[in-house]
């Protein structure tokens, strides 16, 4: 090959939309606002390339760094559905929290089983002593190794202890340590690694199982600051992603779980920035190509939410409240709707009769002290609105802290008895640092019932079944209360003070729960 031709190849390709001196190409432009997306039957079929009015409020600019390999998605295989365990936030690319605990009759009991206690880091940084624990969103992961990895394990690390078993959770900790826990017993499985800056959002494994571990650093205690791949075979760091100068806002934190569709993986970043990597069949990733985005005259949203996927089209909400829809192929806009204020909690997708929805909800941060956070519900092909339910909301003001009202735990979609409603922990703060558990009805918005908490909740609420399909909720909140609720009668069924501050969010394997709380401890609970 001519080397200067291969050259021009591998140069970033840009493309840039929805400027006013910009060119769009005839399949850009815009089509009527309303018009409805024809419903996708076959998961075979690809979301249509196209892009709805409500992008014309966008600039944004997509970057090809690899012009060679093609950016399609090769299938929709949800390949974590096919991996025994919990690999990144919600279990899924629809977020929807998949992972659905068993129960006998009605619980009501809260059981410790083990507890772990991670290290403590007392350093003093711009932004506050983080110490250990788990902070927002903080869920851990669970995986049931097969013996293939069992034995790569064992051939190629030195880091294993006595008491690593095939069952295993990873958590990621505001010391800045990633810890590794036997599932059974809760002692250390293998030596913990320190990744020296605080680590608030939840990692995520590779649904291959290649080893790759995905971590996001959320606060800057030193530098380098940023997202790096953690090798669980080696043991060791294999890639870092730090500051990146060509992005539009300069804050490299990354709260948000990345997520692998087919042999690409996204990851969306809290400098702006979407990122799609190509994974080599050795697991090293390489940069295909980005997408940032503004609105025009505004600056530019971080993204702390996760992103949420349903075929080719993702899904993301933004420090400025707004929902983008995005095509996985290209990275361009779908479309793009408006939803008033900081939306950090990570949207969940749901089919219903096989048309997908968007659910999600807005904090009450930048329009003042008090305002209504907005749930929604959208059409996830066209970004249309199919309802919103404004809720009162206030930001309270506490010992010298500032702390935003509304939505910060991703919505609950209800299973067995209770499929035709949507669960919420709502932050209120109309009395000092209250919050509650409520549901919605997902046809029309219509709340049901609203149980008051404790404290104010911003962990997600996870499912539980009984052998007749009724669902109850374990739910926590920031004063380290765990609660057991009968989701269709809305009443408490069971409470209990455990730990200091639960603003992460637990995951579930049959009747036990696994959780970590802001201080030192990582909880595994059984629910009797």
């Amino acid at each position: 090959m001519n080397k200067c031709f291969f050259f021009l190849l591998m140069l970033p390709v840009l493309v840039f939309g929805c400027k006013d001196n910009a060119t769009e190409l005839d399949s850009n432009v815009p089509k009527e606002e309303g018009k409805t997306a024809p419903l996708i039957d076959s998961s075979a079929i690809p979301l249509p390339d196209t892009m709805y009015a409500s992008v014309a409020e966008l600039e944004y600019s997509v970057t090809i760094f690899d012009s060679i390999t093609s950016g399609e998605l090769e299938d929709f295989v949800n390949s974590y559905g096919h991996t025994d365990g919990i690999l990144t936030f919600r279990g899924g690319p629809l977020r929807d929290a998949s992972f659905v605990g068993k129960v006998t009759g009605i619980p009501d009991t809260i059981l410790k089983e083990w507890v772990f206690k991670t290290d403590y880091d007392k350093r003093h940084t711009k932004y506050g002593t983080w110490g250990g624990g788990t902070g927002w969103t903080g869920q851990p992961l669970y995986v049931c190794w097969p013996d293939s990895c069992m034995d790569k394990f064992h051939r190629n690390s030195k880091h294993l202890t006595k008491n690593f078993s095939k069952e295993e959770i990873l958590v990621g900790s505001l010391d800045g340590r990633i810890y590794f826990i036997d599932y059974q017993s809760g002692k250390m499985s293998r030596d913990s690694f320190n990744t020296q800056n605080p680590i608030k959002g939840t990692m995520s494994l590779d649904p291959s199982l290649n080893g790759n571990l995905y971590v996001g650093q959320g606060i800057p205690a030193t530098q380098p600051f940023g997202f790096f791949v953690f090798n669980l075979f080696t043991h060791q760091n294999t890639q870092f992603f730090g500051y990146d100068k060509n992005s539009w806002k300069h804050w490299d934190a990354n709260d948000a779980s990345a997520i692998r569709c087919g042999r690409f993986l996204f990851r969306n970043s809290e400098n702006g920035t979407v990122y799609k990597y190509l994974i080599k069949e050795n697991g090293a990733l390489t940069l295909h190509s980005t997408m940032r985005y503004r609105i025009k005259g505004f600056s530019t949203p971080g993204m702390e939410a996760s992103l949420a996927i349903y075929k080719n089209y993702g899904y993301l909400t933004d420090n400025h409240g707004h929902i983008i829809c995005f095509n996985l192929n290209t990275l361009k806009p779908v479309w793009h709707y408006f939803n008033h204020d900081d939306s950090d909690a990570t949207p969940v997708i749901d089919l219903e009769e096989g048309q997908p929805y968007v659910y999600s909800g807005c904090e009450v941060d930048r329009r003042g002290d008090s305002a209504t956070s907005h749930i929604v519900k959208l059409n996830a092909l066209n970004g249309d609105l199919v309802w919103e339910q404004p809720l009162p909301a206030k930001r309270a003001h506490y010992h010298g802290q500032t702390f935003d009202g509304g939505v910060y735990g991703t919505p609950l979609l209800g299973q067995g008895d209770c499929k035709d409603l949507i669960f919420i922990n709502f932050v209120n703060n109309l009395k000092p640092m209250a919050g509650e558990f409520m549901a919605l009805k997902k046809s029309t918005g219509e709340v049901v019932y609203r149980i008051p908490l404790k404290h104010y909740p911003w962990s997600s609420p996870i499912c539980l079944l009984n052998e007749k399909e009724k669902m109850f909720v374990f739910t926590g909140d920031t004063w380290g209360y765990a609660y057991l609720i009968d989701a269709k009668a809305g009443k408490i069924t069971f409470s209990k003070h455990i730990g200091n501050n639960f603003e992460s969010s637990p995951i579930i394997i049959d009747n036990h729960v696994v959780v970590g709380s802001r201080g030192q401890e990582i909880y595994k609970l059984k629910i009797e």
